[in-house]
């Protein structure tokens, strides 16, 4: 989409609370979209930055399935994602890091190589994702307690 050059940027930043969630990936999309509703309806064409605050879970985006047509899909990814970091960081090196339990050191070494930004484009007040994307919080702790995230909102506004 060709904005050329008209327009008011514009920047909203918003923190947000995701509640404690079981070790794993969890679909968060519908709750920044919701948390954001306001700010996003005012975009154009922009871009959202998703950044979590905390060094033991990790933000991506990936695989949505249908929860209709492909319940069993997701379970499937969930404990595959589960299986892969889980040989990429297993829990059973001979970490140093300990003071917080044999789940940290891993939980730290997962979102190093997961991350914990993703950047989204929006268009037209909505986020602009393929088919099958979404926002995924990874959480790589037994008990990691609820997680906070900022998100950054620049573009055109409409």
């Amino acid at each position: 989409m060709a904005t050329g050059g008209e327009g008011v940027t514009v920047w909203y930043q918003r923190e947000i609370t995701i509640q404690a969630k079981r070790r794993g990936c969890h679909y968060i999309s519908d709750d920044i979209l919701k948390a954001c509703k306001e700010e996003l309806s005012k975009i154009k064409v922009g871009v959202a930055n998703i950044h979590i605050k905390h060094t033991s879970a990790s933000i991506i985006l990936n695989e949505v399935v249908s929860f209709n047509t492909r319940c069993f899909d997701l379970i499937f990814f969930r404990t595959d994602m589960e299986m892969v970091l889980n040989k990429l960081a297993p829990e059973n090196l001979n970490y140093k890091h300990t003071l917080e339990g044999p789940d940290d050191m891993p939980a730290h070494a997962k979102a190093a190589i997961m991350g914990s930004s993703v950047s989204v484009p929006i268009t037209n007040g909505q986020f602009n994702l393929g088919t099958w994307q979404g926002v995924w919080l990874c959480e790589h702790r037994d008990s990691g307690g609820s997680r906070k995230l900022v998100v950054t909102i620049n573009g055109l506004k409409k």
